[in-house]
Order: C-alpha cells, then structure tokens, then sequence
C-alpha cells in the first residue's frame, strides 16, 4: 500500500492504479468522457488533466489523470489555473467536433470552465429582421449586442405568429413548432411568440394565429370588402376561388346568345 495526495489530503492507493482511479474511488470529481473502467485507459479527451509537482519539487505540470499511474509520495491537483487551461482547451477541441453538444457545456459548468457563447445557427445575415420589419411591419425582431457578440433577439410581445422569418431564415435557426392549436416560434432557447391557432373554415385544419389574422384584418382595413370573407387556409382559399370562378365563367356563359 501507498500513499499520494491529491489537493493536500493524502490518499492510500495500490501501486498500478491510476489517479483517476484513486479520484473516483474518494468522491473527487475529474471530468472525462473516454474513460470507461472495462477498458484500457486511451486520454482520448483530454479533459482528466491534473496538475503534477515534480519529482523534485520543481516545476507544475499537467498529466492526464486516467493514464497517470500513482506512486507513493505523489501529489497532484485537480484544480489550479494549469488544470484549468488544460481543461478549457480539451473543451474547445472537443466542441470544435460537437459544437452543439449540450453535455460537454454542461460538464464545461460543472468544472467551472468558461467557454465561448454556443453556435446558435445564426450566420446574422438579418435577413428575419428586415423580413419583419419592411414586409411583415411587425418588428418583432432586432440585433442585439452582448459581450461584443451580436444576436437576433425578440421585440417583447410584437410577434404576430406569422413564421415568415422561419421561412426566410437560410439556415433553420429559427423553429416554427405547430402543435395542436398552438404555434410557437424560437431562436436558440429564446421565445419570439407563442400564438393560439384558428381552424379554416373549408377544411377544419389549424393554419394560422388569431393574432396575425387579427393584424391582417386591421392592415385591410382601409380597403373595402367587396365580397363575405371567411378565415380560410391557403389550400381551402385557392380551391373556393377557383370554384367561384368556373361557376362565374359558367353563368356568363349560359347568358350569352346561343347558350
């Protein structure tokens, strides 16, 4: 039996264990994801670094705590500003080929390694913006700067439901989400509107928000309506016009002489 100490508290150990071995049997918490007990240990993630006292007392360095075989004397720490450094470099390499990965930010949390604002999706091409501000006239869109980051954030309580910037959006950040009678629309986890459904009045199917509906009215307004209107999905509304013409051109034509 021997002995190592880890973060000043001594630890007794067997000689060929590692220190994440010796770690994980005393409750102290190293990240990794490579590791599992049943195989040989590959340091893969980078992300069991522990800081290392030379032999001699001399410099500090960091080791990869699952290939680190123990002997006795040996002191190591799990936390330091060299094992940070360590850690947030695997972090970033490793989000570099998961870069939506919510575990590792998650893991990046736990240890307190502060990394970068998540990939959203969003290339801030504005193209939702403009979109709602110049042909929807919503505004319920705007950019917003946050730690010399830009974004596209919602306007509180202007969305009408629309989805149009979904739909112009080049690169799916934004998600349109119909379920039941009620539409919600989100950038990354921030909420731009949640809006109850109309059914048409043809078919029966949910196909857009009373707000917008209501906005279109109101827009409309102005102008007078020359015939009933009905809330009607685009399908229902090509299908009744349509029907309404033919029956149209029908009628003028069993008017005319010879008909």
């Amino acid at each position: 039996m021997i002995t190592i100490i880890v973060d000043g508290t001594p630890y007794p150990a067997e000689e060929g264990q590692t220190a994440l071995e010796i770690a994980r049997q005393n409750g102290i918490s190293i990240p990794t994801l490579c590791y599992h007990p049943a195989l040989k240990p590959s340091g893969s993630c980078k992300l069991c670094a522990v800081e290392v006292t030379g032999r001699t007392g001399g410099r500090q360095i960091a080791m990869l705590s699952c290939i680190l075989k123990v002997s006795d004397g040996l002191e190591i720490k799990t936390t330091g500003p060299i094992v940070e450094a360590a850690r947030k470099k695997a972090f970033k390499n490793l989000l570099r080929m998961a870069p939506q990965s919510t575990r590792l930010r998650r893991m990046a949390t736990d240890h307190g390694v502060d990394l970068d604002p998540p990939p959203d999706g969003c290339v801030r091409c504005r193209l939702c913006v403009r979109v709602c501000k110049e042909i929807v006239g919503a505004d319920a869109l705007k950019m917003k700067k946050v730690d010399g980051v830009s974004w596209v954030v919602p306007e509180t309580d202007r969305c009408i439901g629309c989805g149009t910037c979904a739909n112009i959006c080049p690169t799916g950040a934004i998600q349109v989400e119909d379920r039941e009678n009620v539409r919600t629309i989100m950038i990354r986890d921030e909420l731009i509107g949640k809006h109850p459904l109309e059914r048409c009045e043809g078919c029966g199917r949910w196909f857009a928000t009373t707000r917008f509906i209501d906005y279109i009215e109101r827009r409309t307004a102005p102008h007078p309506h020359v015939k009933e209107t009905h809330k009607y999905c685009p399908t229902c509304a090509k299908l009744f016009s349509n029907r309404t013409r033919a029956l149209s051109d029908h009628s003028v034509k069993t008017r005319m002489p010879g008909h």
